[in-house]
């Protein structure tokens, strides 16, 4: 019988995919928005870097080496921005397993610990939103669709990837 690896070098057995992913022993750390946003720009599937934020967190292994960011600012849509209100605008990890947990989770500590009532994010339909679940968030339901883009104010067009409703999530 082989003794037990330590829980940092182990190896674990991906139950629906039948994978072996190496256990990765993470732990917040601070970040700027400067470096969270080049943390987005590298390894974000469909969001560009935020403009600005009410803080930013991230999350590091053993080796001290960035895994995930998330940056968290005002809400974006203006009637959601009531002062007690924060959004999660950018949730990225370099796909460290429950790393998105791990910093909704500790968003939505920090988001409280700072006085404000209520953390919502947005996530895309296709996005099965197994990380906010897993950090006690809640699906409020589908919200948006339209494009910023209007005769009367017109913009650079949306992303087509980022057309179409948005389910909104809040933590809790």
């Amino acid at each position: 019988m082989s003794s037990p690896q330590p829980q940092d070098e182990a190896t674990v057995k991906d139950a629906d995919a039948g994978l072996l992913h190496r256990v990765v022993s993470l732990r917040i750390v601070p970040i700027d928005l400067k470096g969270a946003n080049a943390f987005v720009r590298k390894y974000h599937r469909h969001h560009k870097a935020t403009v600005g934020h009410k803080f930013s967190l991230a999350i590091a292994d053993e080796t001290d080496e960035i895994r995930g960011v998330a940056i968290v600012g005002r809400p974006v849509a203006r009637m959601l921005d009531n002062g007690w209100t924060l959004e999660v605008n950018r949730c990225c990890t370099d796909g460290v397993r429950n790393g998105c947990s791990m910093l909704y989770g500790k968003a939505w500590q920090v988001a409280k610990a700072l006085g404000y009532r209520k953390l919502i994010t947005y996530t895309l339909p296709a996005e099965g939103g197994a990380s906010l679940r897993g950090a006690g968030w809640k699906c409020i339901g589908e919200r948006g669709g339209g494009n910023w883009n209007v005769k009367s104010r017109p913009r650079v067009d949306t992303d087509v990837l980022l057309q179409g409703q948005k389910l909104l999530w809040e933590a809790g």
